[in-house]
């Protein structure tokens, strides 16, 4: 048994969940100005960021814990996955190198085309991370 604490996944699951509530809310509103949806995108995409950071944090853990620290150690981020997805703590792995892809890509260029793709790809993480987060809170 695992005793795990999933508390910070929670949390960055509920807000990044608030978070794209308010953006869609926001865009369906031809009021809203475009100064002001951009600022609501890129503070999605901050909470993308977050999100996605805690939970293949989360994962290693759980896999550590479970499976052995030698079993993870200095694995690539594509084999953690990999590794999460045979313990089935993931569907899709490649989604989930998507969204690895998707987060790095921030910390190198921000621009206006960078910025598109990756709130299109924090728009499709969110059932990512619930998923991750029901399949934790059951084997935990």
């Amino acid at each position: 048994m695992n005793e795990q604490d999933i508390t910070g996944l929670k949390n960055t699951v509920a807000s990044l969940e608030r978070a794209l509530n308010i953006v869609l809310k926001k865009e369906r509103d031809k009021t809203t100005e475009p100064a002001e949806i951009e600022l609501l995108h890129a503070g999605l995409i901050q909470n993308f960021k977050f999100t996605y950071e805690i939970g293949w944090k989360q994962m290693k853990k759980w896999l550590e814990f479970n499976i052995g620290r030698e079993s993870v150690a200095g694995i690539a981020r594509n084999e953690l996955f990999r590794l999460a997805a045979g313990n089935l703590l993931i569907a899709d792995v490649e989604k989930w190198m998507d969204f690895h892809k998707a987060r790095n890509s921030t910390a190198h260029e921000y621009s206006g085309m960078i910025a598109e793709n990756v709130y299109e790809k924090a728009k499709e993480f969110l059932p990512h991370a619930k998923d991750l987060l029901t399949r934790l809170e059951a084997r935990t």
